[in-house]
């Protein structure tokens, strides 16, 4: 049986701030690290292209993780216990599995020619802690057939493809300072929000923690970026994302709240060469979309503002996804909840 949600006391502000403040100190310290071992990736979408420091979730798991512990410590010491606390350090190894697998793809990624096969293929081992414990609810409502009990299937099945959809998901919508943590922000928010609606507190305060590191990394990741995520934040979120919907039973959400980025992953199938997201940078700054047709959410967001704004801007980009994100969000709520 769950115990009271400690959000009414200090006790939540102090996971939080721990959260907030361990990303916040260890982030410049991580921006010099990165800077000296020349782990660093050009700015794109500036016309000087400077150098900026990658693997940004790798701080932001610390603070993360640092706050999860001190959660499961109040819980224990000062209620008496946590009964999902095997779920919970599940969770937890699973995203320190994950942020591994991020770093090996931003130190062998594109430069040393990891294929993309390879990245969705490493993502499933993360997904072993959930799968041996059973996590999540093998039960599911199906449109046009009704309760289905997927048993054995589920967590064998169906938690490594969750995991894996999720995180390379999370991973393509990217490319401009701040939007992946802000989308981060937004989806974890969510997610949080669900949970406590839905009488879960504990996933509730774990996803709420998330939501704080990610806060104080927007914080260096905003236009001006002084940090990029890389893959260790953008995979660690999207399994982060797919690890609460599994053990608090928010799929159906989690579904809905990804159609940006099914959007996202649809746009360049027209398209048989690569294409890139970064948009082309006029002389004044100004940003356009590099194509005539559109093959990436960021395209939409550029040919749309284009057309009532002289000079788009990075900012103006962020803030038109994440409004598009937050009317997804309102209306996965409505519809499920109202």
């Amino acid at each position: 049986m769950e115990l009271p949600f400690i959000g009414a006391g200090p006790e939540l502000l102090a996971v939080l701030a721990v959260a907030f403040v361990a990303v916040y100190i260890a982030v410049p310290a991580w921006i010099k690290k990165m800077h000296l071992l020349g782990i660093v990736g050009k700015d794109m979408n500036k016309a000087a292209r400077p150098e900026v420091a990658e693997m940004g979730g790798v701080p932001v798991m610390l603070g993360f993780v640092l706050s999860v512990f001190l959660y499961i410590g109040i819980t224990t010491f000062v209620y008496g216990g946590l009964p999902q606390v095997e779920t919970v350090l599940a969770l937890l190894a699973t995203m320190l599995l994950m942020t591994v697998i991020g770093m090996v793809d931003d130190i062998l990624g594109w430069k040393k020619g990891l294929r993309q096969s390879h990245k969705v293929l490493l993502t499933i081992p993360a997904a072993v802690p959930l799968m041996v414990i059973k996590a999540g609810t093998s039960s599911m409502f199906l449109p046009f057939i009704g309760p289905v009990d997927f048993g054995i299937f589920y967590p064998l099945f169906f938690v490594p493809v969750a995991i894996m959809i999720a995180s390379n998901g999370f991973n393509m919508l990217a490319g401009y300072n701040g939007l992946e943590a802000t989308m981060g922000i937004l989806l974890t928010g969510a997610l949080g929000i669900a949970a406590w609606m839905t009488g879960q507190p504990t996933y509730a305060m774990v996803a709420f923690c998330m939501t704080a590191a990610l806060a104080a990394f927007l914080a260096f990741n905003r236009f001006p970026a002084k940090i990029f995520p890389g893959d260790t934040l953008t995979y660690s979120v999207g399994a982060f994302a797919a690890c609460i919907a599994i053990l608090a039973n928010l799929e159906k959400l989690l579904v809905i709240l990804y159609a940006i980025y099914v959007i996202d992953f649809l746009l360049p199938l027209r398209k048989k060469m690569r294409v890139e997201a970064f948009a082309k940078v006029r002389s004044d700054g100004g940003l356009e979309a590099p194509y005539k047709s559109v093959y990436d959410t960021t395209h939409v967001a550029l040919k749309v503002l284009g057309r009532v704004k002289k000079k788009v801007t990075e900012n103006d980009v962020i803030i038109f996804i994440a409004l598009v994100q937050i009317i997804i969000t309102l209306f996965a709520f409505g519809v499920l909840w109202y």
